[in-house]
């Protein structure tokens, strides 16, 4: 098995158990779906230029629904599993490698994610009914109680590197018709929705014409959050992201 095949493998085996731990855990469950919902709101009201722009709003979507939703990636998790020994079979090597960053993106999403559903969980415990929809402050609250600024890092460091995966693609020659002609073979092979967001990344990609500029606001951005939940007061913290989250609402 190759490296990035291993590394699939790996990366959705964790994701597996996380989502195995959440399975007949009802609470747990709900917590991360809350966790995952904010975030996805936060994304949303962070970037709405680019959610609006003619170049950039594609790979925006692209990032919020496939990185940043609470959407259920389990039948695409479990059609990487299913080719994590035979995927060079089906796709060149630089399909695999963003393959790779995807799954690593997804199981330290996943952790960490896990770890704040947890401490939602243990916010709400002093609670008489568990409160679905998660809060601003509460928010920050967890974030500070999982910590882990290294993994935070970490965590935006491998998103930009699927977003550069991701553009590469684009620049080589004749792999848009490859994709296009595994379809046949990628749907025999049970692996349609592995497929679908190899072409979603490849088109939205594609259609911006260069992703240097996006992914650097991605990297100031996100960089700036990370630091302000960690580092600014709280209260202060919380006044922005209500600000912010409100500001969305309204568009």
């Amino acid at each position: 098995m190759n490296g990035s095949a291993e590394n699939i493998h790996n990366a959705l085996e964790a994701v597996a158990r996380f989502r195995d731990l959440r399975r007949g855990n009802a609470p747990l469950s709900a917590a991360n779906a809350a966790i995952k919902r904010f975030q996805a709101q936060r994304f949303e009201a962070t970037y709405p230029d680019l959610l609006q722009s003619q170049r950039y709003q594609t790979a925006a979507r692209f990032f919020l629904l496939e990185l940043y939703s609470d959407k259920d990636y389990a039948e695409r998790d479990q059609q990487f599993a299913r080719i994590a020994n035979t995927i060079a079979r089906l796709f060149p090597q630089s399909v695999i490698n963003t393959a790779a960053a995807l799954a690593e993106v997804h199981a330290l999403t996943e952790r960490l994610d896990d770890a704040m559903a947890r401490a939602y969980l243990a916010l709400q415990s002093a609670s008489d009914s568990f409160d679905s929809q998660i809060n601003a402050a509460t928010y920050i609250a967890c974030w500070r109680q999982v910590a882990d600024p290294a993994a935070r890092h970490h965590q935006l460091e491998v998103v930009l590197a699927l977003g550069q995966s991701l553009d590469s693609l684009t620049r080589k020659p004749g792999l848009r018709m490859l994709l296009k002609m595994m379809r046949g073979p990628a749907s025999a092979a049970g692996l349609a929705s592995l497929q679908g967001f190899l072409e979603a990344g490849f088109d939205a990609f594609q259609t911006m014409r260069g992703a240097d500029e996006f992914l650097k606001l991605i990297a100031l951005r996100e960089a700036d959050w990370i630091q302000r939940l960690f580092e600014e007061e709280a209260v202060a913290c919380e006044t922005k992201l209500c600000v912010l989250l409100a500001s969305n609402s309204q568009i």
